[in-house]
């Protein structure tokens, strides 16, 4: 019988350095075999066959390939549904423990569990860590020990208790000669997988400078800066970086902006921990009354960029296009739809988790139930952005909508779909029937 391994299973969290779930296999003394699936339940239900995110996790699990075989090991890569691929595992490897890391969504909450069945089934252990985030879970309790539903006071005890033991780094590398040696194994390809490759694919720098956080407070709003962000969310999204080495560089930065950002990350995915309704129903239950108008016409323009309202469209243009939106942008794109267009914010969440290169669903259900007024810690209602004074406010000189939009001064371009005022009003209307029904 050959020698147990420790397989550590990685998912959302494709790295060697700083990894929990990697330090606590190689202290289980036990040879090391990192794990990846691509998941085909998750694959199968993706309509556009050359996504983005598909192909950014090909090339990354390949750089962990060739990561490890520089020191003598592998990265076992299967495609498949996960039990039925453990099944497998548990087949051909004598396996003594397998790690992971914490994931929140509900799919991977019962994936976790089924696993985790089935390898006790085989006497075998299954271990898993916090490591996406600072703090998850119950970490962060309000002082009658229940979950926090609005923002500001999570974050002051978030960073209250935010000492340098939190933002500590896991010393991975220190054990790398514990990796099982054996000769390097093949990944699938996209086409093997039934995807594509993408034509305009553009793949974020993992790295942000320093100055770029020092200013962050100052540059964030203006969508036609081009370092005026850090673009990590993909990185983030996929755990391609560690969210502790960031954190510590935010919190060094000379403005705490950016490291407030990652407190908002940490809140939504509490808020997706502790409420998993929010996953297909308003935060804010008496908002699933609201009577949308859900006209699928106007829909479309909104996808395709043509609503008439520069900002607007620029936003959903480049969404279509580099599959990534400027976050002030987000904004204002939801609320055009939720608000002026008074289309479910299901259907706009929706849209963006096909196309968004980042797409979290914590995040983007937050951020969505946030315009949408429904969420925790959402904007009132009766906050219906002006698309034309906040392009006058954060695009100017309107180089953000020159650039997705040039046809923006020219007769063709379409009139306003909705009139500003108007439908203001008619979604403060709305709002206010469907709230008075539950009073």
């Amino acid at each position: 019988m050959s020698e147990p391994l420790s397989l550590v299973w990685l998912r959302r969290d494709l790295r060697l350095h700083d990894n929990a779930a990697l330090y606590y296999a190689f202290k289980s003394g036990r040879p090391v075999v990192p794990v990846f699936i691509f998941d085909r339940t998750i694959l199968d239900a993706l309509e556009d066959r050359s996504d983005r995110r598909v192909e950014f996790l090909v090339q990354e699990v390949n750089r962990l390939r060739d990561e490890l075989a520089k020191v003598g090991s592998t990265i076992i890569v299967r495609y498949g549904k996960p039990v039925d691929v453990w099944k497998e595992l548990i087949e051909k490897y004598t396996i003594g423990e397998v790690f992971a890391n914490h994931d929140y969504e509900v799919y991977a909450k019962e994936r976790d569990k089924a696993i985790s069945d089935l390898l006790a089934e085989h006497a075998v252990d299954f271990h898993t860590s916090k490591d996406q985030v600072i703090f998850e879970r119950d970490e962060v309790l309000s002082g009658k020990k229940t979950p926090y539903t609005v923002f500001t006071p999570y974050s002051r005890k978030w960073n209250g208790k935010l000492t340098d033991f939190y933002l500590k780094s896991y010393p991975t590398e220190r054990y790398f000669t514990q990796f099982w040696k054996t000769s390097p194994e093949k990944v699938p390809t996209l086409h093997e997988m039934g995807f594509e490759s993408v034509e305009d694919k553009q793949f974020p720098a993992r790295t942000v400078p320093d100055e770029v956080l020092d200013t962050y407070d100052k540059t964030r709003d203006f969508p036609a800066l081009p370092h005026g962000t850090s673009q990590l969310s993909m990185h983030l999204r996929f755990g391609t970086i560690s969210v502790r080495d960031l954190a510590r560089q935010a919190k060094d930065a000379d403005d705490k902006t950016y490291l407030n950002e990652l407190c908002w990350r940490d809140f939504y995915f509490q808020v997706l921990d502790h409420f998993p309704h929010v996953e297909k129903h308003s935060f804010r239950r008496a908002y699933d009354e609201i009577e949308w108008r859900n006209n699928e016409d106007e829909f479309e323009k909104w996808c395709r960029g043509e609503t008439g309202y520069p900002i607007v469209d620029a936003g959903m243009r480049q969404l279509n296009t580099i599959g990534w939106m400027h976050n002030r942008v987000r904004m204002i794109t939801a609320s055009f739809l939720c608000k002026h267009l008074l289309i479910d914010w299901r259907w706009g969440e929706a849209y963006f988790g096909k196309k968004l290169r980042d797409y979290d669903l914590s995040a983007n259900n937050g951020g969505w139930q946030w315009a949408a007024g429904s969420g925790a810690d959402a904007a009132p209602y009766f906050r219906v952005f002006n698309p034309i004074r906040q392009a006058r406010k954060f695009d100017s000189k309107a180089a953000y909508i020159q650039h997705w939009v040039p046809e923006v001064d020219q007769p063709n371009y379409p009139q306003p779909m909705v009139e500003h005022t108007m439908a203001r009003q008619r979604a403060i209307d709305a709002y206010r029937k469907a709230l008075a029904k539950v009073k």
